[in-house]
């Protein structure tokens, strides 16, 4: 207990000290003045912490006036005219501003892996006018204008057209992150950008003389593996949230939202936009036009955030406009460029009506007969002004949701599967809570608690959505999130697995959720969190929290800096003991180091309803630390080096339940993009009772047997992505509690063109343990005995991919715990921008214990649903 304190007291204080040190220098805002008196030499200041190895004025092609730091990054605030760092000599004199002139001003910084290397970080225009003698820039950001869209505007997959033609502005290069940072990329990228008040189209032009990696058509693929380009839209400049919409070659396309402020995406998210593409001998083309409609943004903006970022995976090279940093990811959106002299959009009057038939017909078990069933949903959103948007569904239907992936579970725990249903994605970035929880520690507001129940996660039973209305966006600074659902009554709904027939009684239940984020200071924020309703129906239910996270991207030299405080409480009438919960996090997220701690404390009365928490009465402390080094040499990308650990005390910290510790001495990135890795992971658990390892085998607890201490060995690697034949094997191998354990993961995946690809995955854990006699409770029991298992997972994946518009994906499952069959078959055509049509398959199979296959059930659900927007 005194060492947990003493941890958490010096925690507490490092934090606290370098809040204090960094406060006044965010709430700054990395400002830049210029002062522009009209016929004056022009006056720069910025923050005096901001070093930097040039400023230049420009006026057209001429140079007006510049500063040099002479390539040691000294040059700082304040910094005047003709005026430079102590010992410099002055520079001649220049000609003053003048009045309604346009100047460019240029900032760059020595870079940080080529010696005497230049590389432009921020570049704006302002123009000194009579009216104003000073203009104060929010930090130097890369700008590009928009031109005009014309009505009649063809919208092909090229940029060869007249009105491209026409566009004078464009990003004409970007700035390689990777291989090496701040380089010239191999391959130029023209970007340039056309606007009306009800869309935007933005023409890429990708150079390169070589094939381009392009395997996927299909919607919502994972383009990490092939060449793509990414745009970043931040609609209401704050820095902290974000549109990603990218696309590759062959016209697949991904969107998504920008979570946690640049360190995830949520590719769930879908909206309405389209992409086409084209490829020829000197690269290729795209087009990606965005309806305003399908945007929520701050109104009376004529300036968005805006950022673009390539990947030619050939190279493994990866380029980018603004922020050409290895420290930050291309979704930080305070450090994007703009998108400026934007039209005053219209949305019309932002309603959209969805409705949606579904007809399905299956059986739905061996004795059961063919049943058919009809019906109609409805989803409506409407804009209440331009950045708040109001959702109400209708007797939701979730036919189209793939499938989950079956994992092994090897743990006392319940595994953790993602929301997948549309109508819960849209606007989730805004129920994001605190910084660094997840499925491993916790998740205050899990949206699979609405409408899915059953013991586990996976392949839960439904229960009908009779109706849920939704609030999310932003006002001001403020941002907002309310979800409300009512779910229908079932008298009984069957959560048993193939073995077990359990039936439970399900009411009607009301649920929901309240979110408030108030942005502070540059990229940081504070607010709460509430929830209300079961799905069990237990009265009483509810949890409220607070939270503050602060944020900063201009730590210690332009690093990353997270640190972020919470506290919840639960309560139902059922539920007795501690119910509070609170957490600690401080995280330094960046290329060469990063390292966190985390220490989280949850009461074993702490259980939300609408919550997702694998154990309570802990308190964990969780440090860890990566070095990353990139090594000068021409075969190797980076080397990573890990030590992390993960401790769960009892609640007075006094006595572990359970640790695992990661020791990786080696994991190394190749240059062709091959992985290869090696480690170690010590681990201990004191299991509070005994619990199913595998079918029939049952680990004793703690108290019978003792502490379970053990360690693992691992080994593994990956083929680079980028080939049409790319695989990935991972072996485990070691002790596991009283036995041994030997895990091997495998995955293939085969391209051999665009329209199909094939992926085989398998997990294979072979053991010994001394578990407990079957059917033979731990009290009864008076020895152990020597018990073999074997645990396996399969999967195959056919996808064929017509056009980006139509695909074929069947996905195919068989785990031998379930001893089940299950294939998911699902064609989606996107006959119009506004509408789709799914047609899905679904048949189960079941391994007897003759070892036959039997009959489970089938379905057959058929869904078309179109977008009506006014």
């Amino acid at each position: 207990m005194r060492l947990g304190s003493l941890f958490s007291t010096f925690f507490l204080l490092a934090a606290f000290v370098i809040l204090a040190g960094q406060l006044s220098a965010q709430t700054a805002s990395q400002i830049v003045k210029i002062s522009v008196s009209s016929g004056l030499p022009p006056v720069f200041s910025w923050k005096p912490d901001k070093a930097i190895g040039r400023l230049v004025v420009e006026h057209g092609s001429e140079e007006v006036w510049r500063a040099d730091a002479g390539g040691n990054n000294a040059l700082s605030s304040p910094i005047r005219y003709g005026v430079h760092p102590e010992g410099a000599a002055e520079a001649a004199s220049s000609l003053p501003l003048q009045e309604g002139a346009t100047y460019t001003i240029s900032l760059y910084r020595w870079s940080k892996t080529v010696p005497k290397k230049l590389q432009r970080v921020g570049l704006q225009q302002f123009t000194p006018s009579e009216d104003s003698d000073e203009e104060i820039l929010l930090g130097l950001r890369q700008a590009l204008p928009v031109a005009t869209l014309s009505p009649d505007f063809l919208f092909d997959g090229t940029v060869r057209g007249p009105e491209w033609s026409a566009v004078r502005d464009s990003i004409a290069e970007l700035t390689t992150v990777e291989p090496e940072e701040g380089a010239q990329p191999q391959g130029r990228t023209v970007v340039k950008v056309l606007a009306s008040e009800s869309e935007i189209v933005v023409g890429i032009r990708c150079y390169d003389p070589e094939p381009v990696v392009a395997f996927s058509m299909a919607r919502d693929s994972d383009l990490a593996a092939e060449d793509h380009v990414v745009l970043v839209f931040d609609t209401f400049m704050d820095g902290r949230s974000g549109y990603v919409f990218a696309v590759n070659p062959a016209g697949a396309r991904l969107d998504g939202l920008v979570v946690e402020q640049g360190e995830e995406v949520n590719t769930d998210w879908d909206a309405i936009w389209q992409a086409k593409t084209s490829q020829h001998s000197n690269g290729w083309d795209a087009e990606i036009r965005i309806p305003i409609k399908s945007l929520s943004f701050k109104k009376g903006l004529t300036s968005w955030g805006f950022n673009v970022q390539r990947r030619v995976q050939r190279l493994q090279e990866t380029s980018r406009w603004s922020g050409a940093n290895l420290d930050y990811e291309i979704y930080q959106t305070s450090r994007a460029g703009l998108l400026r002299d934007l039209p005053e959009f219209g949305f019309g009057r932002g309603l959209s009506v969805r409705p949606a038939a579904v007809g399905s017909a299956g059986d739905p078990g061996p004795a059961s007969g063919m049943d058919y069933d009809g019906d109609l949903s409805l989803d409506i959103t409407q804009k209440l002004g331009p950045n708040l948007l109001a959702a109400l569904t209708v007797n939701t239907d979730f036919a189209e949701t793939e499938v989950d992936v079956r994992k092994t579970n090897l743990t006392r725990f319940d595994l953790f599967f993602p929301e997948t249903r549309s109508f819960f994605l849209e606007g989730a970035d805004i129920f994001q809570f605190g910084a660094g929880l997840d499925e491993e520690s916790m998740i205050p507001f899990f949206s699979r608690r609405i409408g899915l129940l059953g013991g586990g996660e996976d392949d839960l039973p439904e229960i009908p959505i009779n109706v849920g209305g939704k609030i999310n966006g932003r006002v001001g600074n403020t941002n907002i999130g309310a979800l409300i659902v009512n779910t229908r009554q079932v008298d009984s709904l069957d959560i048993g697995d193939a073995d077990e027939e359990i039936r439970i009684h399900v009411p009607q239940e009301t649920m929901g959720v309240i979110r408030v984020n108030q942005n502070i200071l540059e990229e940081s924020s504070v607010g709460m969190l509430a929830t209300f309703g079961d799905q069990l129906g237990r009265s009483g239910a509810w949890s409220a929290g607070v939270d503050f996270t602060y944020r900063t991207s201009d730590f210690l030299n332009e690093k990353n800096f997270v640190a972020s405080a919470w506290g919840l409480l639960n309560d139902r009438d059922d539920l007795d003991g501690d119910k509070y919960a609170f957490g600690l996090r401080v995280d330094y997220p960046n290329d060469f180091v990063d390292a966190n701690f985390t220490t989280i404390r949850l009461g074993d009365g702490f259980e939300p309803s609408l919550g997702f928490v694998p154990r309570n009465s802990i308190h964990l402390w969780s440090p860890s630390v990566e070095v990353n080094p990139r090594p000068p040499w021409l075969w190797l990308r980076q080397m990573f080096f890990e030590l992390s650990g993960t401790l769960y005390n009892n609640l007075d910290n006094d006595e572990w339940e359970s640790y695992e510790v990661t020791i990786k001495p080696l994991d190394w990135l190749f240059e062709s993009g091959d992985r290869i890795e090696a480690g170690i992971t010590p681990e201990g658990d004191r299991p509070p009772e005994a619990f199913e390892v595998a079918a029939n085998v049952d680990i004793p607890s703690g108290s019978f047997a003792g502490a379970y201490e053990w360690t693992r060995f691992f080994l593994g690697g990956q083929s680079a992505q980028k080939r049409r034949i790319s695989a990935q094997l991972r072996w485990e191998l070691g002790d596991f509690y009283n036995g041994d354990l030997s895990t091997v993961e495998a995955s293939v995946s085969l391209r051999p063109s665009t329209f199909l690809t094939i992926e085989f995955s398998g997990e294979r854990n072979t053991g010994t343990l001394m578990a407990l006699p079957e059917d033979v409770d731990e009290e009864e029991a008076a020895e152990l005995v020597v018990t073999n298992f074997t645990e396996e997972v399969f999967g195959v994946r056919v996808l064929l991919n017509f056009s980006p518009d139509l695909q074929f994906s069947s996905f195919t499952q068989y785990d031998n715990e379930s001893k089940e069959l299950g294939t998911n078959n699902r064609l989606r055509w996107t006959f119009d921008p506004l509408g789709d049509l799914f047609i899905v398959y679904n048949h189960n199979l079941l391994r007897n214990a003759e070892d036959r296959w039997e009959f489970v059930s089938n379905e057959l659900p058929v869904k078309v649903q179109y977008t009506w927007r006014f």
